[in-house]
């Protein structure tokens, strides 16, 4: 029996040292080898990751030289419910009726009433005022979400370069597209203790504050001033023109800002889904490439010049038409016949003049491969027709101009290009090459990006691009410059301010429906700039409608005129003595 009860004893020491000797192994496992991954797991359930999110960056432009803003951020309200938590519904109606009524989504009522939905919201974009004097009524089961929307002071002003950011929060069409990453910021981080009821607490060694990185403000080029005035002029200009669509752009030739860009018809970015079409979205000085009509002529011209085969004052015998293998080019304005200038051929638009220039560049008589190579280099190459500008909007379009090595790149294509057709281009292009033509030979590289405008109110301009100096000869220049202000002058002296210099060439291009040209619609362009001592600003317009016939010098022009005159005192521009 004392051996029995010695041995019990043995067993029982041996059975608590073995589980003495588990729980320790077991406590090494937990404390020792483990420790990391419950340190891990405790951090998870006790530390929640809470976003901070970034704010939107801002679009600014200019008045003068302040930075004004065209986009702003406002923070607006969801009001949703948990239908299974409402208690009562008739009440809930009622007060969001009295105090939100034209922010409610249709029919609350039955959003109230399915209660196998935790989650239905009642209304959107009510204003801070509203969402407080809803919540005073403690309605069971109703909440409110601070969201960020967009507002635009200035109305639609500059819609299609603006753009707008969309129910995702992601930026579409135009700058808000463009600059979407730089714009959105980054959001920041917040790692806090938190209570069980997910609370954060402030106590504890454990928190990490990553900040929100807000996005960039961003200072267009764009002047306000003149934007809203171009805007006012267009519509101007096309009501009385009977015209259903238009554009215009207005540049700096001395820097290639954009200091204007206007469509009609446009939109409301505030209110981007009530739209009847989405093309009204495009920006058509950027994206809508198309034949220019005769304002490429003061281009023909400037690359005769400056080949050395024509000036102003050389001559060709005009006989209202002219033959291109086996194709007759006519003159739209007739009875100027016989040895004329190349400066009348400019002042009257005539398409002779324009295919002798071209004719020059080869052997004299022919539109030959030497004349379209040298045309060639000088349009695609030169004035970066058929390529992309790099304008910092999203979209832009290169445009077709064929090459001589190309089976379409005959002598007809070339004859019809040095009076504008047989190619496709956009204003954004035009505008800018043609400013080399008064600048001195020069091209700027379009630019609607200014700068950025930092949170203490600094504006940091954008670096200057390099220009392409050569572009044609200051010499040429100053002939071309020259001849499309005696363009004008011949027929539009009294329409502009007295004392500046001022200078423009008509376009009038027909449309091409289904690969052919139609005789019932045309495009209304005209092209010129202003200034005094130098040209202070190049103007593109263009004019159009469905089944319109429309012309560069009835329809266009005057928008042109209108435009400059009032740029003239906007500028504080002095004539010249």
């Amino acid at each position: 029996m004392a051996l029995r009860k010695g041995s019990r004893s043995k067993l029982l020491a041996v059975f608590v040292l073995g589980m003495m000797l588990l729980f320790s192994v077991r406590l090494f496992q937990l404390q020792i080898l483990q420790h990391d991954e419950y340190v891990q797991r405790s951090a998870a359930e006790q530390i929640r990751p809470l976003t901070i999110p970034a704010k939107r960056g801002l679009i600014y432009a200019l008045d003068g030289s302040t930075p004004v803003p065209l986009v702003i951020n406002q923070t607006v309200y969801t009001m949703f419910a948990d239908p299974v938590m409402v208690t009562d519904p008739d009440k809930i109606v009622d007060v969001i009726n009295r105090v939100a009524k034209d922010n409610l989504q249709p029919n609350p009522e039955a959003l109230l009433s399915i209660k196998n939905s935790r989650y239905q919201i009642l209304g959107k974009k009510l204003t801070r005022r509203q969402a407080e004097e809803i919540k005073k009524e403690n309605l069971q089961g109703v909440g409110f979400q601070a969201v960020t929307e967009r507002v635009y002071p200035e109305g639609k002003l500059a819609a299609q370069t603006l753009g707008f950011v969309n129910a995702e929060g992601l930026g579409q069409y135009g700058i808000e597209a463009q600059y979407n990453d730089a714009l959105t910021g980054k959001d920041g981080l917040l790692k806090s203790v938190t209570d069980v009821s997910g609370v954060p607490l402030t106590i504890g060694n454990r928190n990490i504050h990553k900040p929100a990185k807000n996005g960039d403000t961003i200072v267009l080029t764009i002047d306000r001033n003149i934007q809203s005035y171009t805007e006012k002029a267009l519509v101007r200009g096309l009501k009385k023109a009977g015209a259903t669509n238009g554009s215009v752009i207005v540049i700096d030739p001395q820097s290639g800002k954009v200091m204007a860009m206007a469509n009609f018809p446009t939109y409301d970015p505030a209110n981007f889904g009530h739209v009847k079409s989405a093309a009204v979205y495009n920006n058509p000085i950027i994206d809508e490439p198309y034949e220019p009509g005769s304002d490429i002529k003061t281009f023909t011209v400037a690359v005769g010049i400056d080949k050395g085969v024509i000036l102003p004052n050389s001559t060709y015998n005009n006989q209202d038409f002219i033959k291109v293998d086996d194709w007759v080019i006519r003159n739209a304005t007739r009875g100027h016949t016989g040895n004329i200038t190349m400066q009348t051929a400019l002042n009257y638009s005539l398409n002779t003049g324009m295919v002798t220039i071209v004719e020059r560049l080869g052997d004299g008589s022919h539109i030959n491969l030497q004349a379209r190579n040298t045309m060639y280099g000088y349009f695609h190459d030169r004035f970066g027709f058929g390529k992309l500008t790099g304008i910092e909007l999203p979209n832009e379009q290169p445009g077709i101009v064929i090459p001589p090595t190309d089976v379409q790149g005959n002598a007809v294509r070339y004859s019809n290009m040095s009076f504008g057709q047989g190619m496709d281009l956009t204003m954004v292009q035009v505008a800018s090459a043609f400013s080399t033509l008064v600048n001195g030979g020069v091209y700027y590289t379009p630019t609607i990006y200014g700068g950025l405008l930092h949170e203490d109110g600094t504006f940091m301009q954008a670096p200057v691009k390099q220009p392409k100096t050569g572009i044609i000869t200051p010499k040429t220049s100053k002939l071309v410059h020259k001849m499309i202000h005696d363009a004008r002058a011949k027929f539009y002296a009294t329409e502009d301010k007295a004392g500046y210099d001022i200078g423009g060439k008509t376009g009038t291009s027909q449309t091409l429906e289904n690969g052919r040209y139609v005789d019932n619609q045309t495009v209304a362009t005209y092209l010129g700039y202003g200034g005094d001592t130098m040209p202070r600003y190049v103007i593109m317009v263009q004019a159009s409608g469905k089944g319109l016939n429309l012309q560069g010098n009835l329809h266009a022009l005057p928008i042109f005129t209108d435009i400059s005159n009032w740029l003239i005192d906007y500028l504080k521009l002095q004539p010249k003595r």
